[in-house]
C-alpha cells in the first residue's frame, strides 16, 4: 500500500511513509474488508474509513505540527487509524485526543489501537479516545498544534478555531456537495491563513441524531 503510494507521487515524506507501515491499516477496518487498496472503507453508522491516499495527504500537510510533544486533535475519529499515525509521530511525551461522537466507534477504535504498535500510548494516557461532538473540539488539553477533521463541514467550526495553537495548522473539509481540502494556518497574532489543497469528497461533520439516521 505504502509503495503504491509513493511510486504515485502521493507520498514524498520518509517519515510519513514510515509511519504509514508501521501502523497496520489491517487493524482499522472491517474483517473482510480491502485494507490495503486505495479506496475508503464503510465502517457502519453511516461512516468510512478514508482511503489510504487522503490519511497520506494529511498526514503530510500536519507532518511539520506532529513533531515529538505536540498535541493534536483528530475530530470524527473513526476507527482511530489517523489518531494512533498522530500518536506514533508525536510520542509518548506529546498528546493526541480522537473525538467521536458514535460510542461504538470510539470503542472499536480503542479495541483496535490495543491491537496495534500505538498501544502503548494509549496504556500511557498520551493518546485517549473520546466520545463527543467533534464540532466542539476537546477543550481540556487545548490548545493544539494540529487538528484534522475526517468529515465535510458547511463552514469552519468556531470551537476548533479557537483550540488551534498560535503557529498551529487545520486540515479541514469544507463544504457540502462540492467539497474542498482547506489548510488553516493560525498564525501568532491570531489571525488566519486558509489556502486550499485539492476537491474531495467526505461525508458530512454533522449531529449525532443525523448522521445515524435509521441505524
Amino acid at each position: 500500500m505504502v509503495e503504491n503510494l509513493k511510486r504515485y507521487g502521493v507520498i514524498s515524506s520518509k517519515r510519513v511513509a514510515q509511519v504509514m507501515e508501521a501502523l497496520d491499516r489491517g487493524l482499522f477496518v472491517p474483517v473482510g474488508s480491502s485494507a490495503y487498496v486505495d479506496t475508503p472503507v464503510p465502517i457502519g453508522y453511516n461512516a468510512t474509513i478514508s482511503a489510504p491516499h487522503m490519511h497520506a495527504t494529511c498526514l503530510q500537510l500536519l507532518e511539520d505540527k506532529l513533531h515529538p510533544g505536540m498535541r493534536a486533535l483528530d475530530v470524527g475519529s473513526g476507527t482511530g487509524y489517523l489518531t494512533g499515525c498522530f500518536a506514533l509521530m508525536v510520542g509518548a511525551e506529546g498528546r493526541v485526543v480522537g473525538v467521536d461522537h458514535i460510542p461504538e466507534l470510539v470503542d472499536m477504535s480503542i479495541k483496535n489501537i490495543e491491537k496495534s504498535v500505538a498501544a502503548s500510548f494509549l496504556k500511557k494516557g498520551s493518546l485517549s479516545l473520546h466520545v463527543g461532538d467533534g464540532r466542539k473540539g476537546w477543550q481540556e488539553f487545548a490548545p493544539y498544534d494540529a487538528i484534522h477533521v475526517g468529515a465535510a463541514a458547511s463552514e469552519i467550526p468556531q470551537p476548533l478555531l479557537d483550540q488551534l495553537k498560535p503557529g498551529g495548522r487545520m486540515v479541514i473539509p469544507l463544504g457540502t456537495y462540492f467539497q474542498e481540502l482547506k489548510v488553516i494556518d493560525k498564525n501568532e497574532d491570531g489571525s488566519i491563513k486558509v489556502h486550499t489543497e485539492t476537491s474531495v469528497r467526505y461525508v458530512p461533520l454533522t449531529s449525532r441524531v443525523e448522521q445515524l439516521g435509521g441505524f
